[in-house]
């Protein structure tokens, strides 16, 4: 499809393995929830997006996709960088990311939420932008105005131990953590997984709000003796619906336009400007 094909919108939902099951929104009941198109692919410099949906929630519209746009035969990085392209050209402002993690802190139990106000970079996916021309300040990386939305929304769905706050390690996958990387990470983290970096990064530099809700699906190696996968796939296939809901509750709650958190104004023009008008007059 051509650039200008992409549909306006102005929250997004990236999906992770949390809403994967339930094909996020389609299986909810919610009346106010339309599938407006699907299957939708956009030409990008960075190759092919994945395929993503547009719906409504109320008169509010929304562009998500799954699993963080991986797929096989496309690299994580390029991935992102897909998906985000998109999002800046749909004029998206709100970003909200979901996915099941590991535990890192001892005192997480399976089926735990935590909403992170943090996180630690462990990746090597560190060089990964769209087009370099800001510099990104990342105090309150976690948008603190969706957090709190967020933790409202969890709070109505979920009788469970919710955490308000905490730091997300994020490694490159796609693998689980050895027991003694989990060590290393012990008092520094909470929870362990694979997205919310270069994502984090990419939402700040189109200028959106971005922050996550994660369950923790598996105990870090070493927090336990074992941990089984069966309890992980049914976390996956029973609380699904649940977070959906949380997220559509989230969108419903806050606005695209009217925004008093600080995210936009920690996006700095770049002192090397002219470095990269260079290299794009050469490119």
């Amino acid at each position: 499809m051509r650039k200008d094909e992409i549909p306006a919108a102005e929250f997004a939902v990236i999906g992770g393995s949390g809403t994967l099951s339930s094909d996020f929104p389609k299986n909810l009941p919610d009346e106010d929830v339309k599938i407006l198109a699907e299957e939708m692919r956009f030409e990008t410099p960075y190759g092919e997006s994945p395929a993503m949906r547009l719906f409504s929630v109320g008169e509010k519209r929304v562009l998500t996709c799954r699993m963080h746009g991986w797929r096989s035969g496309v690299t994580r990085a390029d991935a992102s960088r897909q998906v985000f392209w998109v999002l800046r050209e749909a004029g998206v402002r709100r970003v909200l990311s979901e996915g099941g993690v590991g535990t890192v802190n001892k005192l997480l139990d399976l089926r735990d939420f935590l909403i992170p106000d943090d996180y630690l970079d462990l990746s090597c996916r560190k060089d990964v932008m769209l087009d370099g021309r800001y510099l990104l300040i990342m105090r309150d990386a976690l948008c603190p105005e969706l957090r709190r939305a967020l933790i409202a929304a969890t709070r109505r769905h979920f009788q469970g131990r919710i955490f308000t706050r905490g730091t997300y390690a994020v490694t490159d996958g796609r693998h689980f953590e050895s027991p003694a990387e989990v060590a290393m990470m012990a008092g520094h983290a909470d929870i362990v997984g694979q997205s919310i970096a270069p994502e984090v990064y990419l939402a700040r530099e189109i200028g959106a709000c971005y922050a996550g809700l994660y369950f923790t699906v598996n105990y870090g190696e070493g927090i336990r003796r074992a941990w089984s996968h069966e309890k992980m796939a049914d976390i996956f296939y029973d609380d699904a619906p649940m977070i959906g809901e949380i997220l559509l509750d989230t969108i419903r709650a806050v606005s695209a336009d009217e925004r008093s958190c600080e995210c936009l104004s920690l996006r700095k023009e770049t002192l090397l400007k002219d470095v990269y008008d260079e290299a794009s007059s050469k490119g």
